[in-house]
């Protein structure tokens, strides 16, 4: 994910919460399966949205079978089955995923939750609800994305996301930038973009350079039309008890799509959120609070992370310190969302580094009751989240129901 409210201040502090590990056990939340929450209104309490629910017996695809438990006894055997299934390539053999994963035979297990399989079904729901949308009234939704410079982390988005958009029939219109570009360059494209009736939803795509003011710029995206849900109304909206904002950004809206999916209780719980972005923490935070959850927010001076976070039966996290969230940050059963991504080198990959997200892995195994893995957990999932707010845009561009 995008940006963790203090990089430097983290990394800085980093060191000293990396503490030596222990090893527990857990008991394990069972993944049920629920109706996915993909309209978002938002009453006092919540009830899943059962608009895109699939007519397969979807729970059966949640429960694993016995085939799909893998008792890891070693580092090496640990390493030999994570990599075959989050590897470089991130490729899972079997399509009824998640699996679940235990450091021996004698630990609970741990579910590894597969968000490619969930974004497959969440797109499955949309491509029908566009296709309802082209026969019904003849009209697709539209997504507008601006990309500033060549980066080639936020090429490689872009990519994933124009991706997605084909697979499930939306319009997109991207608008590429030079590096040197103005602020007024950007600002005229997000003013044609707010005047095309055929765009529904508009993406700056982040980090924009330093020079820019960025805060003006996604500022200027329509309302009506800021699907990532960034625009200081919606976020206000999302803060205030009684009142609906337009969208949801992306990653709260998937944290608690997963924790509605494995039937994981929400109200009353203890829920940590590592990192106070508005991109994720921020907005995660306010959205569990909407849940009735009992939320603390860590940041780079808070004292005593470590003890915060162990005592959370929720566990979000989006700052990109590699591995900070050590196995003894965790109490037993913990379910941990890990949207935190960084580049880290690695000369026995081809590319020479690999993807790491905030959560050391490895010792999560046999403490949480869950684990989103990076690569291949949040991400394809915040893609189809993109997807969703823009399908919500176009419907209500169309007064379709």
């Amino acid at each position: 994910m995008r940006g963790g409210g203090g990089g430097l201040a983290w990394r800085t502090l980093a060191k000293r919460w990396l503490l030596s590990t222990r090893t527990l056990t857990h008991n394990r939340i069972p993944p049920t399966r629920l109706s996915s929450l993909l309209t978002l209104d938002l009453p006092e309490v919540w009830i899943p949205n059962t608009t895109f629910t699939s007519t397969a017996d979807t729970n059966s695809r949640f429960l694993p079978s016995s085939s799909q438990i893998f008792f890891v006894t070693n580092r090496k055997s640990w390493e030999n089955v994570v990599g075959k299934i989050i590897g470089n390539d991130y490729m899972f053999r079997d399509d009824t995923l998640p699996f679940e994963l235990a450091k021996n035979a004698n630990e609970q297990m741990t579910t590894i939750i597969d968000g490619r399989s969930i974004a497959n079904d969440i797109k499955s729901g949309i491509a029908g609800e566009i296709c309802r949308m082209k026969n019904a009234i003849g009209k697709l939704p539209g997504l507008g994305v601006i990309l500033v410079g060549k980066r080639w982390d936020s090429q490689t988005v872009i990519r994933m996301k124009i991706k997605a958009c084909n697979e499930v029939g939306i319009a997109s219109f991207v608008s590429e930038l030079p590096e040197d570009c103005t602020e007024d360059e950007i600002l005229d494209v997000v003013s044609s973009y707010n005047q095309n009736p055929a765009v529904h939803g508009i993406i700056v795509q982040l980090p924009l350079p330093q020079r820019l003011d960025g805060e003006k710029i996604l500022n200027a995206v329509s309302l009506e039309k800021d699907v990532d849900g960034f625009n200081p109304t919606n976020m206000g909206n999302l803060a205030m008890g009684g009142r609906e904002p337009l969208f949801i950004p992306c990653g709260a809206k998937v944290c608690v799509e997963l924790l509605l999916r494995y039937g994981v209780e929400i109200i009353g719980k203890k829920a940590v959120v590592i990192g106070r972005s508005k991109i994720v923490g921020l907005p995660t935070s306010l959205l569990l609070q909407r849940h009735h959850a009992t939320v603390s927010v860590v940041h780079a001076f808070t004292k005593d992370p470590e003890q915060i976070t162990s005592e959370a039966d929720i566990v979000v996290t989006d700052v990109g310190v590699p591995n900070m969230v050590r196995g003894h940050w965790l109490k037993q059963g913990a379910f941990v969302v890990d949207m935190g991504t960084t580049l880290v080198k690695d000369a026995s990959v081809r590319s020479g580094y690999r993807v790491v997200g905030d959560v050391c892995f490895e010792e999560a195994i046999g403490v949480a009751s869950a684990i989103t893995p990076v690569p291949g957990g949040v991400g394809p999932v915040i893609v189809s989240m993109l997807l969703s707010n823009t399908l919500d845009s176009a419907k209500r561009a169309y007064r379709f129901t």
